[in-house]
């Protein structure tokens, strides 16, 4: 079979002929990103071939020619040895992100008043009675009637047990004269009883809870105990070099083996979060004997393993929307392996279980008069329009630009990510300050947004996102039809490469945020609302916490209100996830929102592409939807103009 070798990691493979390069730098283990999930439409998989025979099947993109670039996922390999040079990945150094300590959630505020902690998982200390002779019952009964001695709600419970329990009630039980603690997982009409152990172990009782996101994944470890959040890490998904979106991902589980490396990457990513917790609080993993996972539908059907392809095929049905509780070995899991996996119900094939898990942390279907927005905005767009009588929900396809993808200079929100940014009117020069105050590495979506609003407002770009060539500045530079803003000159990047963002960069992001504000503009229209009658706008999203709101009015991406209206929420799918881990209330309050709300689906609506062309400007075609930005804009355009005529 023929040899591929890989340079410069001199990694190589041995594969049939016929065999795409993609998958030959897949069973090398080397990560490329594939954004497109391997279609062939992206061109992020470019390699190089040095030495030997391959086949594409696609045209390499203009200008890579004469270079002997070709992309991975549609160029074959013949017969003999290749070598083939894949390009370093940038943006994903440090496997680490911003914000992995633990913000300490404001429980008097986020939990009902009177609240008692009702955690998943517990661990409660049992005097069991000994066996006498002729009493009839088993080690297991005496169990069970010390547990209903220590609530009368348990006591009306289901009890069953683990093979794991039962394999160890007997010594337990006579260890310590009946003194024993039971670790129990709270369950539908039952008690899943996993652990006996002898003496008092309660001290020590542990969960996880999880947002399982399409760009990034975030995992916080719990004390049940007391309901104290211990900390959180966070990390990129390993399925990104797969494709960068969910339609990318549910095209790659097409592929053979693709839907089991999906899955694996996934539980890979969550693994190595959780054994970086639990190294960080020295415990052991198998301490934790709850997990509370959120993600969108396409998430939880590739963590499953579950075929993904019928959420993308009209009349868009998944396998399941809401699951029973697994155990974590049926998952893979590095914990204890019969602690209860929970995961966070779905209402629709893209409205997901971190939607149900962040409306826990506002009070939009508990109002019963004001009518509020819920903007959850990252990879995908999914937002939710409702009170007390009715909700009503749509998710959009945002892309990861908000999150670096797609931007020529793009990266998450790690250090060195440039997230303000300011332009100088007369000589277009970006000013800027980066996560960490280190050096640029690039940009990231505050970064972004910042960056464009400042050059709309300067007249350096116009509201189809054309970069002014008429005025003269050392920061554009142009290359035929093209042009790309200077942000950081090369002589001042660490790297010695300059960072810029290109107009094919730009209307990537004009594309993600029409989608977001359109996808809101249709939902409204359909229930007979204006922008002017929402309450409260909750904006939530893994970079919503560096958003700044003016700037995003600017751009269009969020409706033009009063700024008082405006919540940031941060991570609410994780903040949601940590409820549903602590009380019964929002567990049962999330079952319900999820069978309340009413999902759309934008495409079946042809209104949709309307209103999504509309809003492919900045702010918008129609700038009586953005009263506050309307006159600063045509300043800009006006100053843009004289500057050219003088």
């Amino acid at each position: 079979m023929p040899t591929v070798e890989f340079l410069p990691s001199g990694l190589s493979a041995e594969v049939p002929p016929g065999t795409e390069i993609l998958e030959a730098i897949r069973q090398a283990g080397i990560d490329l990103d594939a954004s497109c999930g391997g279609q062939g439409t992206c061109g992020a998989c470019l390699v190089r071939v040095v030495a030997g025979r391959v086949e594409p099947s696609a045209s390499p993109p203009a200008g890579e020619i004469d270079t002997g670039c070709v992309q991975a996922c549609t160029t074959r390999v013949l017969d003999g040895r290749v070598t083939v040079e894949v390009p370093e990945q940038t943006g994903r150094e440090d496997g680490r992100l911003v914000g992995e300590d633990a913000e300490r959630l404001p429980l008097d505020d986020l939990l009902p008043g009177g609240w008692d902690l009702d955690p998943l998982a517990a661990r409660c200390l049992l005097q069991v009675p000994p066996a006498r002779l002729q009493d009839g019952l088993s080690d297991l009964d005496r169990v069970e009637r010390a547990l209903a001695g220590l609530s009368e709600e348990w006591s009306a419970q289901e009890v069953v047990y683990t093979l794991s329990a039962m394999r160890t009630a007997a010594e337990a039980l006579r260890a310590s004269d009946g003194l024993a603690t039971a670790t129990l997982i709270r369950e539908p009409g039952r008690l899943q009883l996993i652990g006996i152990e002898a003496g008092n172990r309660t001290s020590s009782v542990h969960g996880i809870v999880v947002d399982l996101g399409t760009t990034t994944v975030a995992v916080q470890l719990v004390d049940l105990g007391t309901g104290r959040i211990l900390a959180t890490r966070t990390d990129y998904n390993a399925q990104i070099p797969c494709g960068v979106d969910v339609i990318s991902r549910i095209n790659y589980a097409r592929r053979a083996g693709g839907l089991e490396e999906l899955r694996r990457r996934a539980v890979d990513t969550i693994n190595r979060l959780i054994h970086r917790l639990a190294d960080g609080q020295e415990i052991h993993a198998s301490e934790i004997v709850s997990a509370v996972i959120s993600g969108n539908t396409t998430m939880i059907h590739l963590l499953l393993g579950l075929p993904p392809e019928y959420i993308r095929l009209e009349p868009y049905s998944p396998t399941v929307l809401e699951s029973s509780p697994l155990r974590a070995a049926e998952v893979d899991l590095e914990i204890d392996p019969y602690a209860g996996v929970f995961l966070s119900p779905c209402v629709g094939s893209y409205l997901g279980g971190d939607i149900t898990a962040g409306l826990l942390c506002t009070d939009l279907a508990t109002d019963a008069t004001d009518i509020s927005l819920f903007i959850d905005i990252g990879t995908n767009g999914e937002l939710v329009i409702g009170n007390a009588e009715f909700l009503v929900g749509c998710a959009c396809s945002a892309g990861p630009a908000f999150e670096g993808g797609g931007i020529d200079c793009g990266m998450r929100a790690a250090s060195g990510a440039i997230e303000r940014v300011e332009v100088d009117p007369e000589t277009g020069r970006a000013r800027y300050s980066t996560i960490g105050d280190v050096a640029p590495r690039g940009i990231c979506g505050s970064g972004i947004i910042d960056l464009l609003a400042n050059l709309l407002l300067t007249g350096w770009i116009d509201p189809a996102g054309r970069l002014d060539r008429s005025r003269a500045s050392p920061f554009i530079e142009t290359d035929g039809k093209r042009a790309r803003y200077l942000l950081v000159p090369a002589e001042e990047s660490p790297t010695r490469k300059p960072i810029a963002i290109s107009e094919a960069g730009i209307e990537n992001i004009l594309r993600a945020k029409a989608a977001v504000y359109s996808a809101s503009s249709l939902m409204l229209a359909q229930i007979g609302l204006a922008p002017s009658d929402l309450a409260k706008i909750y904006v939530a999203g893994g970079f919503g916490r560096f958003l700044d709101l003016e700037k995003a009015i600017v751009i269009g991406l969020i409706p033009d209100l009063s700024r008082e209206k405006f919540r940031y929420i941060g991570n609410a799918s994780l903040m949601g996830s940590y409820l549903v881990a602590v009380s019964g209330e929002f567990r049962q309050r999330q079952l319900d929102l999820a069978r309340r709300i009413t999902n759309i689906e934008l495409s079946a609506d042809p209104a949709y592409m309307d209103q999504y062309t509309g809003a492919l400007f900045l702010p918008h075609t129609d700038l009586g939807n953005f009263p506050s930005v309307a006159g600063a804009v045509a300043r800009a355009r006006a100053r843009g103009r004289g500057s050219a005529n003088g």
